[in-house]
């Protein structure tokens, strides 16, 4: 995408949204929120806009928006900077077929954790900047900012990741197994060979998917003249026969689901001319240093990111190791397939593992930026192109971690990232570097008070950046490098035409505060309590999800959904315990072969904590969790009978041998090498131990936590005549989500509490 300039920008005016009066409200009485409203359409949380880009010449600003009368369906729309207005540029529901999407792409949604959505979910602009390319309902459209639709394929397969080269002169897009390749507006051909049901090309295998955040595999050099293609034969990994249960009949998939421990497919990478000529193999196996990979096997590793060199000159692959302890980047020569190594990337401590991530950028004079936690926090590194990236200056440092590249302005020698304040963790900012001066210090960009998070144009000119609050829903707004607001694209405020005017007499605060950890570490938690009476304890419903990775407790807009439990007289609490992400290395670290250890003692650390206030009722303390906090949920009730007064698992893995390699194996290792970790963290062995209230719900057609997880403890516990209650959701997958499903998810919830006595005070 080009940059805009800031003339350019300032003439798309003062507002791109409908005009509106910040933060007003109107004098009403409180209304409860239900479960219905909530997940009804229009959303409460405002206009929620989705890949928000720029035109190549910057006079249009495109957004994907959600329908008024459904919240998951989006079009595309287009802001004409020249005439000042908003049109709708696709119509999804007049354009579309409302053909059933195939299996594969089906799938792919689910590891996108887009399967929700509905209409037009992404798109590109061509290089001319007069259309976009239009992926929907399986098929690809061309759309003419004149208004001109032209259809380019109509086939009963989808194609999947569809993609325009970069010069926009060619077409791409994978069906039926095969890499297809057109010039843009003509006929595609495939430009790789039809070798079976267990061998993919231009896909990128399951774990990758699921695991790595890489949603492709394949990928056009700057000049069009190559294109690397990923090659995966699935053959030997196993096999999860997986009943998609519908409520009028059952489909079976035979699935290919690599459990930890066992064969993942084999992965080869190759680079061809865009007829698929001169296909030449990159021997990924190569300058492999001894004893790294599992059992001493130079083919057992993960292709984890493609890349080519601005200039095409080289393609550059990151390679890590079964164990994912190790990081090699590899220069490609496109000609030959020839591998030398740059430099490796090595886990920063001991019992520790490589976060893979997007946060890098090769540049035009060819250095590198380069994201790393080799201090203990995740930090900003250039590379230089002058030393032939032999040693890396640290751009940032301190005690925070850079959670995101947002973008670099090469001209100006200037980045843009996004960090966790270190002054509070709950906050993310959006800072700029001179990182060609050593002495430079960052400058923060955004407002406190607030946490963001942030894209940008290719070259570093503009900002689009999304806010929120305790108080504020999402906005997002077009601002210029030094964060000044250009324009918004959604103001979203909170006037009486807002969704959730209506609800805004009952809004409850959020609550902030931290307890220790039994190593004094401190553990932040999250509050949001009902209007209470003196004299009085309130149930909590205490929500986790515990596992590596996501930060819960945050500054953010945390939606309806809390405040619609509190409007029922419950206190709504939240606390992320050590091995959750955005604290550094040595939060995380713990975790590492101990899952269900920690993360069980911090949880309960925060129940404890709750026992203490004299407004909550100590015996009316309920955990509610989906995946791995479904899983902690099992867990906690386990390891401590009474503390908790009921526990819902959603989802739940219950043996680590049923999960995936990648994830499973990064935390830990194999089941053959550390078979007592995989013992201490399954949840069956003292699955007869749990003696308080359990409801635990599974989507029937599950193909991340697979059913067969919740059959096992289901089967363990009615062995042992232990009760329990269950409630199963036909055709849903790890996504059990909708207008009419999630109420009914969450009022089943709320009836099993009840009925168990967790109520609130009369």
């Amino acid at each position: 995408m080009k940059a805009m300039s800031l003339a350019a920008a300032l003439a798309f005016g003062t507002c791109l949204s409908a005009p509106a009066n910040a933060q007003t409200t109107t004098e009403t009485a409180p209304m409860d929120l239900t479960f219905e409203r909530v997940f009804a359409s229009p959303g409460l949380d405002g206009p929620t806009p989705r890949k928000v880009k720029l035109s190549p010449d910057g006079r249009y600003l495109t957004v994907l928006r959600n329908r008024a009368d459904d919240r998951e369906r989006y079009d595309l729309w287009a802001y004409d900077r020249n005439a000042g207005e908003w049109a709708m540029l696709v119509d999804s529901e007049v354009l579309g077929s409302g053909r059933e999407l195939s299996e594969e792409e089906k799938m792919q949604r689910e590891r996108a954790r887009v399967g929700s959505l509905k209409g037009i979910i992404d798109y590109q602009w061509t290089e001319d900047g007069t259309g976009v390319l239009v992926p929907l309902d399986g098929d690809l459209y061309l759309a003419r900012v004149g208004g001109e639709v032209v259809r380019l394929t109509d086939t009963e397969e989808s194609e999947l990741n569809p993609a325009l080269s970069n010069t926009g002169s060619h077409l791409s897009f994978v069906r039926d197994r095969q890499l297809w390749v057109g010039e843009t507006g003509g006929e595609a051909a495939p430009i790789t060979p039809r070798e079976g049901e267990a061998v993919r090309w231009g896909e990128a295998e399951f774990v990758a998917q699921e695991e790595m955040g890489r949603m492709t595999g394949y990928w056009w050099s700057p000049d069009d003249r190559r294109i690397a293609v990923e090659r995966f034969d699935e053959s030997m990994v196993g096999i999860v026969t997986r009943a998609a249960i519908g409520a009028t009949g059952t489909r079976v998939f035979d699935q290919r689901y690599p459990v930890a421990g066992s064969e993942n497919a084999d992965v080869e990478l190759y680079v061809m001319d865009p007829d698929g000529e001169n296909r030449v193999k990159v021997d990924l196996a190569a300058h492999q240093e001894p004893g790294i990979y599992t059992e001493g096997d130079p083919t057992d590793f993960y292709l984890a990111r493609v890349d080519w060199a601005p200039d095409g000159s080289a393609l550059y692959v990151q390679r890590q190791n079964r164990e994912q302890t190790v990081l090699d980047m590899l220069r490609v020569d496109p000609e030959t397939g020839a591998v030398s190594p740059v430099f490796t990337e090595k886990a920063s401590v001991a019992d520790y593992w490589i976060n893979l991530g997007d946060d890098y950028k090769l540049l035009e004079n060819g250095s590198l930026v380069w994201w790393s936690e080799r201090d203990g926090f995740g930090h900003l590194y250039l590379y230089s192109a002058d030393d032939g990236w032999k040693d890396a200056r640290q751009l940032t440092r301190g005690s925070f971690v850079v959670t995101k590249l947002v973008g670099v302005d090469q001209a100006a020698e200037r980045l843009f990232y996004l960090a966790t304040s270190e002054e509070d963790p709950l906050e993310q900012h959006i800072y700029a570097l001179d990182y060609a001066d050593p002495s430079a210090q960052p400058l923060q960009l955004t407002e406190s008070g607030f946490t963001h998070t942030a894209t940008m144009d290719g070259t570093g000119q503009t900002l689009v950046i999304i806010r929120s609050n305790d108080d504020t829903p999402p906005q997002s707004y077009i601002a210029d490098q030094e964060g000044q607001r250009l324009a918004w694209i959604e103001e979203n405020a909170l006037d009486a035409d807002h969704p959730y005017a209506p609800y805004l007499a009952s809004h409850r605060p959020t609550q902030y505060g931290t307890i220790p950890a039994e190593d004094g570490t401190p553990l932040h938690w999250e509050m949001i309590t009902p209007e209470m009476e003196p004299g009085k304890r309130y149930p909590v419903y205490y929500y986790h999800y515990s596992g590596p990775g996501p930060q819960i407790v945050n500054r953010g807009w945390n939606g309806a959904l809390p405040q619609a439990i509190v409007d029922r007289g419950y206190i709504w609490f939240a606390l992320d315990n050590r091995g959750s992400n955005y604290r550094g290395v040595a939060f995380e670290q713990p975790i590492y072969r101990a899952m269900g250890g920690v993360e069980v003692r911090d949880q309960k650390a925060g129940a404890e904590y709750l026992r203490t206030l004299d407004f909550v009722d100590p015996d009316k303390i309920a955990v509610d969790g989906w995946s791995y906090g479904g899983y902690m949920t099992l867990k906690q009730l386990q390891a401590d009978p009474g503390l908790y007064a009921a526990g819902i698992s959603g989802a739940p893995v219950t043996r680590w041998e049923l999960y995936d390699t990648h994830y499973t194996e990064r935390y830990m290792g194999t089941p053959q090498d550390d078979g007592a970790a995989y013992d201490a963290a399954s949840a069956i062995p003292d699955a007869t131990k749990i003696a308080d209230p359990l409801l635990i719900i599974h989507g029937m057609a599950d193909d991340n936590v697979v059913f067969e997880n919740a059959t096992e403890i289901i089967s363990a516990m009615q062995e042992a005549n232990v009760p329990f209650e269950m409630m199963l959701y036909p055709g849903y997958t790890h996504r059990v989500s909708g207008e009419q499903i999630s109420p009914h998810r969450y009022n089943t919830v709320f009836r099993f509490l009840e009925s168990h006595g967790v109520t609130p005070p009369e």
